[in-house]
Formats: structure tokens, sequence, C-alpha cells
């Protein structure tokens, strides 16, 4: 059996940047390595062509009545950039501190990888074992999986399975596992506002027009009331309400608020009306603003007024709201806001559906939830108490991970979400890292998990 660290080092060091087009050959390296590694176990790999980059279907047959398991994994990471923050380089794996620091060792790299190696574990030992997995491994998930769906829609005749299993959130400390059940949808777009045909001095025009910036600003500013609600009719009508089974799990969540705040590195929080901070970033849907630019930015001064100012927004939305009713709602919202004195665009970025799923034995689990996904959340369940001396938490989670949602629309799957990274290891910074410790346990957990369902 190979070791899953040191597969994991070689996995890392293919810099796979989706998003940037000099990364090719890193794109191209990383996909030939799980797909070798896949092959090596004994699976059937077809590399699926995409407009952009390609998706694995690895494939282990069996018989029809054999339960089956898709494992959801990306070999796509976030560009490295500001390279200058890094203690070392970030496609030079590191291990320092029980971790292993590099870009992607966290998301989503060191996490599939506990996959991998929990399969290729019991393979080893029961090479008939009776359990039926397909590996579904995409290029594309930092840029918003443009080829996912397409792909889903095309191959579900080959995806006929019991549920979805991958390892893409998170967990609040070494010691607490969380069991992801719910995850944030999307709507992000782009805004840009024109004043002058070009930049102007604002000596000599100053005063006679309104300048881009302050129309964006009184725009931005005007999306939110003071005490942190988002300011647009309608947002707010199709929230979910809270289960108190809910409620109840994360109260035990174990971390306060105070740790929260210094960790986050903030003087004091800013949640709506009626909510813990645990509890806005997991029941609550968002609006944010990710960037914001116009005018000079250089060293120094220009006295100009700009032509043009932009600012990028997302909303994160909870069930069950729809990410083509929110951008209706914001859409209006911009139009009607912007003064008549300016021009302006909105464009299009990508979406996402929220999801949930009511693990077994709660008051509201669906009367008519396949055995296979309870069995699948039991088996977890009694694998990560074992394995992790305590049992997991079943939270939402603030996050997105948009394909989700697509499996449950377009196969009719629900997933199991085990978190295996934790706040401190960076995902999308600089110092990514992923604890070791928490890798080794989560292949325990994942080989358990397999092998309750092969009946082994």
């Amino acid at each position: 059996m190979f070791d899953p660290v040191e597969r994991l080092k070689e996995f890392v060091r293919h810099p796979s940047v989706s998003t940037d087009s000099k990364y090719q050959d890193g794109m191209r390296g990383a996909q030939e390595f799980v797909s070798g590694l896949l092959r090596s176990l004994g699976f059937a790999v077809e590399v699926v062509k995409t407009n952009l980059h390609p998706i694995i279907l690895a494939q282990r047959a069996g018989d029809p009545s054999w339960p089956h398991v898709i494992v959801y994994g990306h070999y796509d990471v976030q560009p490295p950039d500001p390279l200058d923050l890094w203690k070392s380089p970030p496609f030079e794996p590191t291990e320092r501190d029980g971790r292993l620091w590099g870009r992607g060792a966290a998301d989503n790299k060191g996490p599939l990888m506990v996959h991998i190696a929990a399969v290729g574990r019991l393979l080893e030992r029961n090479p008939r074992l009776p359990l039926r997995i397909t590996f579904l491994i995409e290029g594309e998930e930092e840029t918003g999986s443009p080829s996912f769906l397409p792909f889903l829609e095309k191959y579900q005749h080959r995806l006929n399975a019991d549920f979805v299993f991958l390892s893409d959130t998170g967990i609040p400390r070494e010691d607490q596992v969380v069991i992801t059940c719910g995850l944030r949808g999307l709507v992000l777009c782009d805004v840009e506002v024109t004043g002058a045909k070009s930049d102007l001095h604002s000596g000599l025009h100053g005063g006679v027009l309104r300048n881009p910036i302050q129309a964006l600003a009184e725009l931005c500013a005007s999306l939110h009331t003071p005490d942190g609600r988002v300011n647009i009719p309608g947002f707010y009508n199709d929230v979910l309400e809270v289960e108190p089974w809910e409620r109840a799990e994360l109260s035990k969540l174990g971390t306060t608020e105070a740790e929260y705040r210094s960790f986050l590195g903030i003087p004091a929080f800013h949640v709506p009306p009626g909510y813990t901070p645990f509890e806005a970033i997991r029941f609550l849907p968002t609006l944010e603003f990710n960037g914001i630019s116009g005018g000079y930015q250089g060293e120094g001064s220009k006295t100009v007024i700009p032509s043009k100012a932009f600012v990028k927004i997302s909303c994160r939305l909870v069930p069950n709201q729809t990410p083509a009713k929110i951008r209706l709602l914001l859409y209006a919202a911009i139009r009607e806001r912007l003064p008549k004195d300016v021009t302006f665009r909105i464009i299009d970025q990508h979406e996402a559906t929220p999801y949930i799923v009511v693990p077994p034995d709660r008051s509201n689990t669906p009367k008519d939830q396949p055995a296979r996904l309870a069995t699948a959340f039991r088996a977890i369940d009694a694998a990560v108490t074992e394995v992790f001396g305590r049992p997991p938490l079943y939270l939402r989670e603030g996050g997105s991970v948009p394909i989700i949602a697509d499996i449950k629309r377009v196969l009719g799957l629900d997933s199991v979400l085990l978190g295996l990274f934790l706040p401190e290891d960076n995902l999308h910074a600089p110092n990514e890292s992923f604890n070791l410790r928490v890798m080794q346990k989560g292949i325990a957990v994942s080989e358990r998990m397999f092998a309750t369902l092969a009946g082994k």
C-alpha cells in the first residue's frame, strides 16, 4: 500500500491552478497523477474532455446489487498569490509541525487523498470487496465548475448510485468532526458605473458631475441596514426556518464567541439582531462586497475624477432561496438606486443553489430517505466516534459547493459531507496546510464507512 502523505506531497507539487492559463502543465500533471493512482488501484479510468479541464471518471464495477458510492473531489487549486507571504514555496510541499504546507494541501488534494487511501487499504485486504465505487474528480471547481453540469447530464446513466461522499468542508477543531448537512448557495455579479467618457482633472471639472466612485459607494451603502441586515425588499422571504435539533447541535460546538472573534482579529461582531455569530454564518443569507476599484491606485496622488468604478458582489443563499429570485431582487435594487446621471452595466457571474440534507433519526428526516443513505450516515457517525473519540456534529456550513445541488437535481442523490479541514488550514490564502493527524484519522473513518457499506 502506498504512503498517503508521500503521495499527497507528489500531488501538491503539480501547480494545478485552473484559473490561470500559464498553469496548463500543472493542471495536466495533477490530472495524470490522480488518473494513474486510481488505475494502480484497479479502477477503470476515463478522462472526459471538457472545454477547459477534463473530468476524471474512475469506476470499480461489480454486481448491480452491491451498494454504489460516488466519491467527489477536485484536482484544481486556487492561485498562490501573494507569493511573498508564503513561509515555504506553495508548490514545494513541506512537512512541518505535524502539517503538510502547500497550495491545495487542504483544498482539496489532502481530503481527496484521504478517500483514495481508504479505498486502497480496503481493496488491498479484500480485492473482492462487494462495493461499487466511482471517483468523480473535476478540474474546474475553483472556476465555478462550468463543465460539471453538462457532464452530469450526459453521463447520468453511468452514475446510478446510492449517495455521494466527499470532504470539501471544515471542522472547528482537530478533535471535533462535523458532518455538513447544509451548504449555502451563491449569486455573483459585477457592477460597472461610468461617468464621463474619460478620466477628468478634478480641479477643472470637479463639481459639475457625479463621481462614479461616489455613486457606487452610495449604492453599496444602501444595500445594508445599520444593524447588518440586507436592505433589499423580499430578500429574506424564503429563508428556511431553523429546526430545534440544529440549534441543539450548534450549542455543542465548543467554541466561544470570544475565541471566534480573536481568530478573526476583529474588535466586535456585526450580526443581524436575534442571531449569534455562529448562527448567522450557517442559517442566514448574506450580501458581501468582494472587491471594489476606481480611480488612481498608485503611490502618491493623482487628482482625477475617474471615468469608471467597479464592485464585485456576492450573495450567499440559504434554503429555500433560489438564485433566480435573489438575482432579480438584487438587480432591481441596483437599477433603482443608482442615480440617473451615471450609466452602468451589471455583469452576471456564476451561481449555485443552496443544499440541505437531513440526517436520519431527526424530527424532520424525510420518511422516504433511502436506506443506504441512512446506513452511510450511521456508519460515518460510528466511525468518527470511534476514531476521534467523540461523535460528530451535524451542522450547516456557510460556504458553498455548487455541484452538490446539481448532483441532487440531475442524479437525485444526496451527499454525505465529512469535514476534514480546519480554520487554521488557510484555504485560499498564503500558507495553506493540512493537518496530518486529521488526515490519518480521516483515512480510518473513511475506510470504516466503506467497509460497513460492503457488509464487512
